[in-house]
């Protein structure tokens, strides 16, 4: 009899040890949870810390997906690729997230991105435009142009829109990202007739360009290009000027940051840029809504901002479409994104997880940045209308 109660005992304690399971899982299940892996600190802080206010703004217009409350967890990366690595890690892991937004820079997105693709957790970044982010990969995508776009319209705008010829390159060898960019620069920049005559290298961190910048303008160049983040573009423009080399600058999207103005000020002046957004060219309806609600709430809108924001609206097109949190399918729906009017402009995701956009050509005039032009790829442009056949 006593045994028979000890049975009856353990098992009402077992109903009652495993009854708030299914109350927990109810909860959970009224939330979908996406995370965020940025550079909030360390040399590229700058980047995410507007990729994530221009997501925080994003979820406020778009806070629930699926009937659901976002919830938002943000990892930082701080700006390294092994803390990318554990920050992926965590959120794959301890925070069970059904997708992530990041990160800011190619090099650190390339350091995450295996993690999550072998756990079946898509991966969107805002501005990692490395080529190999996604390359051989089937759940890491982008909502940006590539380098070897970028590259090659930075080419010919200083071949055929300046007219140079003589291009020298100041390279920093410690970032995926500015090699590839530099890379792409001189394929084309050659190809259209142009010489390189001198490339130098620095490293994320420098602070002296003096010996790169000597070198340089000993051979005569008439166009200089620096494929940097914005420190370090800043701190050589200003040491360029002290040292009397006055030449057109051209750099990449990596040095579209208002941080860029803070550190070179007036020294900047001047500088020209391919870039992913300029407010003077955001047109969409997306664009119309969410640039006055984050400029109430954070200021001047920048590039970093709005590629964050643009990130979280694509990812969340791509859930409802798949009508489900499941990760192959949220793949699936990211795979088959066409003609998504993001706030930064019109983007086609494929397959193959690259974004086919537009990019905007900027300078930096009276401290701060001027839209110039934008510059279509072929494969973005809408097909022509057909004439209507003639009636017999």
């Amino acid at each position: 009899m006593k045994m028979r109660h000890l049975v009856v005992a353990l098992l009402v304690l077992g109903l009652a040890v495993s009854m708030p399971a299914p109350a927990f899982s109810q909860a959970k299940s009224d939330t979908i949870k996406i995370g965020a892996f940025l550079p909030m600190t360390g040399g590229v802080a700058a980047y995410g810390q507007g990729s994530w206010q221009g997501i925080q703004v994003a979820r406020d217009m778009k806070p629930t997906i699926l009937g659901k409350k976002v919830e938002l967890v943000l990892a930082d990366d701080k700006s390294d690729k092994i803390e990318a690595a554990n920050a992926v890690t965590r959120l794959v892991e301890k925070e069970k997230v059904v997708a992530i937004i990041g990160s800011s820079i190619s090099g650190n997105t390339m350091a995450g991105g295996p993690i999550a693709e072998k756990a079946g957790v898509p991966i969107i970044s805002p501005t990692a435009t490395n080529p190999l982010v996604t390359q051989g990969k089937k759940y890491i995508f982008r909502v940006c142009f590539i380098d070897p776009f970028q590259g090659e319209m930075a080419a010919k705008y200083a071949y055929e829109t300046l007219k140079k010829r003589k291009a020298a390159l100041i390279i920093d060898k410690a970032q995926d990202y500015c090699v590839g960019l530099a890379d792409f620069f001189e394929k084309s920049f050659t190809k259209l007739g142009g010489q390189i005559v001198a490339k130098t290298y620095c490293q994320t961190g420098d602070k002296d360009f003096t010996a790169q910048l000597s070198a340089i303008k000993a051979k005569n160049p008439d166009v200089l290009y620096m494929p940097n983040y914005y420190t370090e573009v800043a701190l050589a423009m200003k040491q360029a000027k002290d040292l009397g080399l006055n030449l057109p600058v051209l750099s990449g999207d990596g040095a579209q940051d208002k941080a860029l103005i803070d550190i070179g000020k007036q020294y900047v002046e001047g500088l020209m840029l391919t870039g992913h957004f300029e407010k003077a060219a955001a047109n969409t309806d997306l664009a119309k809504k969410f640039i006055p609600l984050y400029e109430k709430k954070f200021g001047k809108v920048g590039t970093f901002d709005v590629m964050g924001a643009d990130a979280y609206f694509v990812l969340a097109d791509a859930i409802e479409r798949a009508k489900s949190t499941d990760g192959a399918k949220i793949r699936a729906a990211l795979a088959s994104t066409k003609n998504f009017k993001g706030i930064s402009g019109t983007m086609t995701i494929g397959e193959d997880g690259n974004a086919i956009k537009s990019l905007v050509i900027v300078q930096v005039r009276g401290g701060d940045f001027k839209y110039v032009a934008t510059v279509e790829p072929a494969g973005a442009k809408p097909e022509p209308k057909k004439a209507a056949p003639k009636k017999k």
